[in-house]
């Protein structure tokens, strides 16, 4: 019997020895004090395998009732089966939990809505979450009917990642009034603004509206004085009585709340951004944030606030980019900011090329603008040819409206070989309207002839304009460089760009036109001074590459006339600054001195710097 008591003994103690050694696998939850609404999550995990941890007690349950749990059998195809009798066996899975439980809870975190809870599980104060929504929901109670049924649609206003309009004043608005009880009733986009009647004459718009309600009001009260004599002569009551009565009727009509009503019809004008700039009104100094500037320079637009309306330009101006260049000139124009307009215009003529033209951003650029920046003498690119390719794709975005991401050069040119070959794009009814856009083009400067060859097959310019193309070229070939359009350098000059940004400090590039070499050079000192300047180089120089010195036509002319510019632009302060040794003629040799241009020499303390070289052969 003892031997039996020993027997089962020894093989309870080695369950427990081979369960011990399996549990030491599993991951255990680390004891601390959590708080309901945090443990709820933390425990979601483990509760998801349908069993505790080793070292669960309990697990962490919801007020609201939970939706009923089944036991997985296999979470995904590489994991292991899950068996129904304990969480212990299941290594795979408690190893997941407990990833997922070592996860940090933020803020965000605990606002997102699972499943199995409709409610937020935040650790915010119930009393300031009820407080706020009494006060959001106690205005649109007191809205009238039309309204009400104009709150769906105004609702499109407020996107769904912003918080309630209300919330963005109601603490600063307390604040700054010491809880005075609000006097005036805004109704506005489907919404009723409780606002502070001593801070909204810096909105010529609301004051017109309050002085106007104000007026009504004593109108109406004084025919209620008169009605109220007329009704006591016939009324027998006391002196006393008569005199309370007064004080009453007076502190009520002290106490009333105005009621305004302002109509927004300007689509830029959320919720959330009238909200801003009703902030604003008791701040001293304008705060706005630059994601909101468009919606609140509308808003400041239509309230008449000057100050603030002067704020969103300037943080327009200074905020240029490429996400919101086309956006904020579009603003420009229509509230009739010419100095912003230009601002944009300036910024694209130099990062319309380097920048905007591999982003997708660059179909939202208008027709208008597109042909003003391109005739610009000013406009910054690295080769003629590089702007017939900005200017492809922009047609190709224009055309394909659905397309999210910025197609290659390659996908463009089998877009446009595709058509049918009846006759050029330029030529059909869809493309007509973008022929003023491609004649402001240089396209003379397109001397490569695969990039010649690539426009005939994609049959996009129309076949006398190839032909022009083609016929001027012949003869620059054979009267030894010398061009046809010659008669106004800043349109007609063939250019060639560098874009400074970072190190090295020497910059270099070889061209070619018509057999003549050059080599555009950008060089920087120290303390910020650069050097520019254009050296010809001999068709036998190492410098140039194998291909280039093999199938490029050759020049053999000892001299040649050339009439140049180098122009270097920046911005510095917050200023676009442009450095040019202005249009010069030169006789460029192949030795020195008479190989190199005038150097053009400048200090320029910021990055990035756009330099353009443009060349013209006149006839010699």
């Amino acid at each position: 019997m003892a031997h039996a008591k020993t027997t089962s003994e020894l093989v309870t103690i080695r369950k427990s020895l081979e369960l011990a050694q399996l549990t030491t696998f599993v991951p255990k939850i680390p004891s601390s004090d959590i708080k309901p609404a945090d443990g709820y999550l933390l425990s979601a995990p483990f509760a998801a395998l349908g069993g505790l941890s080793p070292s669960e007690k309990k697990i962490f349950t919801a007020p609201l009732p939970l939706r009923q749990r089944y036991f997985r059998i296999q979470a995904g195809f590489t994991n292991r089966w899950q068996f129904p009798y304990g969480l212990s066996c299941d290594l795979l899975g408690t190893a997941q939990a407990n990833k997922a439980f070592r996860v940090c809870l933020n803020e965000t975190l605990k606002r997102i809505m699972t499943a199995d809870t409709p409610v937020s599980l935040s650790g915010e104060p119930k009393v300031q979450t009820s407080s706020l929504a009494l006060e959001i929901q106690v205005p649109w109670s007191h809205l009238p009917p039309q309204s009400q049924k104009g709150i769906e649609l105004e609702s499109l206003r407020l996107p769904s990642n912003q918080a309630y309009p209300y919330e963005v004043i109601f603490s600063h608005t307390q604040q700054m009034t010491k809880d005075m009880e609000p006097d005036v009733a805004l109704e506005c986009l489907g919404f009723i603004w409780e606002l502070h009647r001593i801070y909204l004459f810096k909105s010529k718009t609301l004051s017109q509206l309050l002085i106007s309600a104000v007026e009504s009001m004593n109108i109406n009260g004084s025919e209620n004085q008169h009605r109220s004599k007329k009704e006591s002569k016939h009324n027998k009551q006391s002196n006393s009585a008569a005199q309370k009565t007064k004080a009453l009727c007076k502190q009520k009509s002290k106490m009333k709340k105005i009621t305004i009503s302002l109509h927004v019809e300007d689509p830029d004008i959320t919720r959330t951004a009238f909200a801003i700039a009703l902030k604003n009104l008791y701040k001293t100094e304008p705060e706005v944030e630059e994601g909101d500037v468009v919606g609140v320079l509308a808003a400041a637009s239509v309230l008449q606030f000057p100050s603030l309306f002067q704020k969103c330009v300037s943080i327009m101006k200074n905020g240029i980019c490429s996400a919101n260049v086309c956006s904020y000139y579009c603003t420009a124009c229509k509230y009739k900011q010419e100095t912003l307009a230009t601002d944009c215009e300036r910024w694209l003529e130099v990062n319309l090329v380097p920048e905007l033209s591999s982003q997708i951003q660059l179909r939202k650029i208008p027709q208008e603008l597109l042909q003003k920046v391109l005739r610009s003498p000013r406009l910054f690119t690295f080769n003629e040819f590089h702007l017939l390719k900005t200017t492809l794709c922009w047609t190709y975005l224009q055309l394909n409206p659905r397309i999210q991401i910025i197609p290659s050069h390659e996908t463009i040119l089998t877009f446009f070989s595709r058509l049918p070959k009846i006759c050029s794009f330029l030529e059909r009814e869809a493309g007509q309207r973008y022929i003023t856009v491609f004649q402001s083009l240089r396209l003379h400067g397109i001397t490569s002839s695969k990039h010649l060859e690539d426009l005939r097959q994609i049959n996009f310019l129309p076949l006398p304009w190839l032909m022009q193309i083609v016929s001027n070229h012949y003869h620059a070939l054979e009267n030894g460089g010398d061009m046809i359009l010659q008669g106004d350098f800043s349109m007609q000059a063939i250019r060639f760009g560098l874009l400074l940004k970072q190190e090295p400090r020497h910059h270099e590039e070889i061209i070619s036109i018509y057999g003549f070499f050059f080599e555009i050079k950008a060089v920087r000192h120290e303390a910020s001074v650069y050097s520019f300047y254009i050296q010809r180089v001999k068709h036998t120089d190492p410098a140039l590459s194998f291909f280039t010195a093999e199938r490029c036509p050759v020049s053999l002319r000892q001299e040649r006339e050339v009439k140049y510019e180098i122009k270097a632009q920046c911005l510095m302060d917050g200023k676009w600054r442009e450095f040019s040794t202005d249009q010069l003629t030169q006789k460029f040799g192949i030795t020195k001195p008479s190989c190199k241009s005038q150097v053009l020499k400048a200090r320029i303390p910021s990055i990035p710097v756009y330099v353009t070289y443009a060349l013209l052969f006149p006839s010699s």
